[in-house]
């Protein structure tokens, strides 16, 4: 969510810290925080004014009207202030429906002051800007302020004077104290923008003849805008509402919803409650939470939550483990349900959600078992039919009873089942699979004629644009009535090839002439094209850099759809509309800063832009345009007609709740005509007015129908225009969020918007407006769909609406990659492989996860021994790799590997091409002996040679015996690399049958010529051989195997690297030039005939 309240202390930090006026704010920093732990004695320490002062103690735990609750103690010393929170702290209270503990209090100086002295201000944030009221009489008994203050509207992107502040908010204060009033309330409405608060209340506000004091105070803060304020904020903590405690599994999602790109939410209602929920999408999970309190879940429920925005199977995972584990603490008399929910996804793979689901489940199958856990499941979306069945199998493998219902079941109608209120089937009709929809059944690849593109009630029309009407001179634009036709373009910022390929399948399933994409906007790579699916055919899309050169080479795109990030939509969002050519911006991206949100939708008002968003997954107009990724894969959009027009025109805040009433109205009239999904912020770019009377002068439109949402007045001006006659087409309306009327404490839904801040703004006084209004309004979210039917069923028998003969689509083929994960196809890899996999949310070496790895500080050795050999090698083998790759890190710069490596750095190349010009000296003449002396030894031991046996077989064969003889060391002058190594494997080794044969036949090497030593990569070479042989994790085969395809080689390789590169570095640094080999160390041998 966006606005987040936060503590009094933590709002008074930051007035104090960062407000700027001329008045003299008092008692800066002088609060002091109790708890149960306070050490008292360091408490007057760091704060010595508690012993000398009278004081104020309060709780400080978002708790309204204190004063009137008796909860503030005025005018006691130190020991009258512990002596008050004896009967207070630690103990259990009521503030209207909310029970909650008092365990955080605020203690402050005492003001001495009069009641004349107390004065109110308040700064709360609208969509078209910043309120700020002030009354000259504060304090406790100040009553309903909204109607006595005085109030000032700051208009967004405009500033507070404080001429204004004293005309307008201040003709009731005396004159002797205007002065430093208006200079407070200007401070602090700065304060206010700057710090990206969005509520901010003090009361009362004290003016004494020494300056102003802040004596309570409210506020919430824009969370979203943490990447702004990061600096001045701090590590903020939100507190929870009075009355709900504040859970480490409530944090630990809040921790991983930080950390990933998709949403997860949750709140712990009642953590003994039965009925417990795992619910997909911000507006499916407060449908789901309302229907549970409808059917009288609501003491049973036990959480709230919501994951969405394709989380990957390990996130899932993480947030099913933790449900799962909340819910298997206690038992309940009556056995427990998980609803696992959700609406019709649009771009969520359900079948790769549902499988971190399903390792949960199988985790806990015996806690489940036990807790009397019964699940119902119900979900819709790109591969739901795959994720249903792996549901379905793994309760009949676990014998936990889960309940498996897709698109065919009404979405919470799995509710019903799970509380006892209607029966569950059999049976359940399936749908046909995904893959049955996208296979040309008449074996034909041509496409089909076009195919109808106007309503079922409507005549086909040539061009059903509505331009945008000239406004007259200094008026806001007027924003078109039309906002999608068949020929309409856009330009896609962000590289969504996905979603870009979505668009042009639509296109063509539609009959489209040409791809709605003319072309994408993607500001960190080049100019280039990229590659897209047209039908059968591929086909190019250009990229730009920079959206100016899009826009001048794309005149007829008048559709921006913007998959920018947060940070950056906001930048990008301007910069479009400054392009008279776009008429209509989707920003899809969630949690854009309101005060950013509110500056674009005062510029789209005067450009006359529509903005759709931000936080939505768009919109749809079957027939001619999608955004994005609306409307999912192909198989929904078939399934739900959307590839032509029906006469039913929708606006939903949800995404996914947009896809639903794809779906219901799909199933219950002649389809959809136009959908929009607003956007789950509190100030969305286009309100649901907007939609609604764009649908109202569409002649295609015969019917609306609109999913509202708690929070926001935005459902009363449509109230006003259906009792006006603006709005006269039938009107089908249901406000979600009726559960929150029944909660004892605030919860915050999904959306970012969906918060109640008055009695007006719940969804049940909405739904009674619209239905006083004379809207269609269902008694529940389950009704909705047989609503939807008796009002076009009415239009059908006036024939208003005359439905037509459908016409089916053309087959567009199915992508490669959706067919494999569908299992509808097979095709052998280009590539095997069986040592890491990085596709998880883990990278895994040999099975091995890497956390698994440092967690048993395996090391490089071991780490080798996973990735090399497949296997987790005994402790003393991983040093023995780690003691091989030391010794052969270097043997200084005349070899000559080091020199060429040196010798190419001296030339300015760069790190990898002089280390491979190192590495490419390696061979049978220089560090490649590891492999052949292994060879070489392995092969005359293992058929039973005798060692002078093999050394006279070697002369005679006129070969080198590979790993013997050394330039500079001898028996009298031995390696220490061989020594160290020697002594190491004779002391851990299980056996060194080679070794021993390899260190007698250096005897009868050395007894002929000194240097004839066993060497260190002879000594590497049969060590390895002895070490696969006998550390028990190989068979004899195996072990050959290795030495055959050059595996020791590798370790001579790997350690010699690490040698070339620190002489490279050291190259670098010691800045060498070019090498030029000197003339009097080469002899000059030239042919006899041209000497002479």
């Amino acid at each position: 969510m966006s606005a987040k309240a936060i503590s009094e202390q933590t709002g008074k930090e930051f007035l104090y810290k960062y407000i700027c006026t001329a008045a003299a704010v008092q008692n800066r920093f002088r609060y002091a925080s109790v708890t149960a732990e306070t050490d008292w004695d360091r408490l007057t320490q760091e704060h010595s004014w508690l012993l000398t002062e009278r004081l104020v103690v309060k709780p400080d735990q978002l708790i309204k009207r204190r004063g009137k609750l008796g909860l503030v103690g005025i005018d006691l010393d130190l020991q009258g202030v512990r002596e008050w929170l004896n009967g207070r702290l630690m103990r259990e209270t009521t503030v209207g429906k909310a029970k909650g503990v008092l365990k955080n209090f605020l203690i402050e100086p005492f003001v001495p002051h009069t009641q004349e002295e107390e004065f109110y201000v308040c700064i709360y944030a609208t969509r078209e800007g910043d309120y700020v009221l002030f009354h000259h009489e504060g304090g406790v008994e100040v009553g309903d302020v909204d109607a006595k203050a005085e109030r000032l509207m700051v208009a967004v992107d405009e500033k507070l004077s404080e001429e204004q502040v004293r005309e307008q908010l201040l003709t009731n204060v005396p004159d002797d104290k205007k002065e430093i009033l208006a200079s407070f309330i200007v401070g602090l409405f700065n304060l206010y923008e700057d710090l990206y608060f969005t509520y901010l209340e003090i009361n009362p506000l004290v003016v004494t003849e020494d300056g102003v004091y802040v004596l309570d105070m409210a506020a919430k803060i824009d969370a979203t805008a943490d990447y702004i304020c990061k600096a001045k904020w701090g590590d903020v903590e939100f507190p929870p509402p009075f009355g709900r405690e504040a859970y480490p599994e409530e944090a630990y999602i809040a921790d991983l919803d930080a950390k990933s790109g998709a949403s997860l939410k949750l709140t712990l209602l009642n953590p003994r409650g039965r009925i417990w929920t795992m619910v997909a999408g911000g507006g499916a999970s407060v449908v789901y939470s309302d229907t549970i309190c409808d059917l009288g879940g609501v003491d049973e429920l036990a959480n709230y939550g919501e994951y969405s925005g394709a989380p990957s199977e390990q996130q899932t995972y993480d947030y099913a483990k933790t449900i799962l584990s909340l819910m298997t603490r206690e038992k309940h008399p009556q056995g427990k349900v998980l609803i696992i929910g959700g609406s019709i996804a649009n771009f969520t793979n359900v079948a790769a959600t549902f499988k971190g689901i399903v390792r949960a489940i199988k985790d806990y199958q015996g806690p489940l078992k036990e807790h009397e856990v019964t699940i119902f499941v119900r979900r819709g979306g790109p591969n739901y039919q795959e994720g249903l069945r792996v549901m379905g199998e793994v309760g009949k493998t676990t014998g936990i009873p889960i309940h498996v219902f897709g698109t065919e079941t009404h979405m919470t109608a799995i509710v019903g089942m799970a509380l006892g209120h209607r029966p569950i089937p059999n049976q359940p009709p399936m749908d046909a699979h995904t893959a049955n929809f996208l296979l040309n059944a008449s074996n034909s690849a041509m496409t089909p004629a076009t195919t109808r593109t106007a309503s079922f009630s409507e005549p086909r029309t040539s061009n059903d644009v509505t331009p945008a009407k000239k406004s007259k001179a200094g008026l806001p634009a007027a924003k078109a009535t039309t906002l999608f036709r068949k020929q309409t373009k856009a330009i896609v910022w962000g590289m969504q090839t996905r979603a870009v390929q979505g668009m042009l399948d639509f296109d063509y399933v539609c009959s489209r002439d040409e791809p709605s994409v003319a072309a994408m906007v993607y500001p960190f790579t080049g100019d280039h094209k990229q590659k897209f699916y047209w039908g059968h055919k591929e086909i190019l899309l250009p990229v730009y850099k920079n959206m100016a050169d899009a826009m001048k080479k794309h005149t007829e795109v008048d559709v921006l759809i913007s998959f920018a990030s947060l940070r950056s939509a906001f930048d990008s969002t301007m910069e479009a509309m400054q392009y008279p050519q776009i008429h209509t911006i989707a920003i899809i991206a969630e949690g854009i800063p309101e005060a950013q949100t509110r500056k674009m939708i005062k510029m789209a008002d005067e450009k006359g832009v529509t903005i759709i968003g931000p936080a939505t997954v768009g919109g749809i107009k079957p027939g001619c345009f999608k955004i994005g990724n609306t409307g999912g894969m192909l198989d929904n959009i078939l399934a739900s007609k959307l590839y032509r027009p029906g006469s039913v025109a929708y606006v939903s805040r949800s995404g996914g709740m947009s896809n639903e009433l794809n779906n219901i109205i799909s199933r219950t009239t002649d389809g959809v005509y136009e959908g929009v999904a607003i956007g789950g912020d509190r100030y969305p770019g286009s309100t649901f007015m907007d939609h609604v009377l764009r649908y109202q002068d569409t002649p295609g439109v015969q019917m609306i129908v609109v999913l509202g949402e708690i929070g926001g007045t935005e459902e009363y001006r449509i109230c006003q225009g259906i009792r006006e006659g603006r709005i006269s087409k039938p009107v089908v309306c249901w406000c979600i969020g009726t559960c929150a009327t029944m909660f004892t404490s605030e919860v915050q839904f999904g959306h970012a918007g969906a918060c109640a801040n008055q009695a007006s703004e719940t969804a049940v006084a909405k739904n009674q407006a619209l239905r006083d209004a004379g809207a269609y309004v269902p008694k529940s979210f389950d009704e909705l769909g047989d609503v939807i039917k008796t009002v076009y069923d009415e239009l059908v028998a006036n024939g208003t609406i005359i439905p037509a003969q459908e016409v089916p689509p053309p087959t567009v083929p199915m992508d490669y990659s959706w067919a494999r994960e569908l299992g509808l196809i097979r095709k052998p890899a280009s590539f095997m492989t069986s040592i890491c996999d990085e596709r998880g949310q883990e990278l895994i070496y040999a099975g091995m996860p890497i956390t698994e790895v440092f967690k048993e500080e395996m090391g490089l050795g071991g780490v080798l021994g996973l990735l090399w050999f497949q296997r987790r090698l005994p402790r003393y083998a991983c040093q023995f790799i780690e003691m091989c790759l030391m010794v052969t890190a270097d043997h200084g710069p005349a070899v000559s590997g080091a020199h060429n490596t040196i010798v190419c750095a001296r030339a300015g190349k760069d790190l990898i091409s002089s280390l491979t010009s190192g590495l490419l000296t390696i061979g049978d003449r220089f560090g490649g002996a590891l492999d052949a002396a292994a060879k070489q030894f392995s092969k005359a031991f293992d058929s039973g040679m005798l060692p002078m046996e093999f050394v006279n077989k070697m002369k005679k064969d006129g070969k080198l015996i590979m790993g013997i003889g050394h330039r500079v060391k001898s028996i009298n002058n031995p390696d220490m690399r061989v020594q160290i190594l020697k002594d190491f494997v004779k002391q851990h080794f299980p056996s060194t049958h080679l070794l021993d044969y390899a260190l007698d036949v250096e005897k009868i090497t050395t007894s002929k010529k000194p240097n004839l030593i066993l060497n260190v990569d002879g000594f590497i070479g049969v060590a390895f051989v002895d070490l696969l042989r006998t550390c028990g994790g190989f068979t004899r085969d195996e072990a050959d195997e290795f030495v055959e395809i050059g595996a020791l080689n590798g370790i001579f390789v790997l350690g010699r690297s690490m040698g070339f590169i620190g002489h490279y570095l050291d190259q670098k640094r010691l800045k060498q030039g070019l090498y030029r080999h000197p003339w009097d160390d080469i002899s000059y041998v030239l042919p006899e005939h041209m000497s002479m």
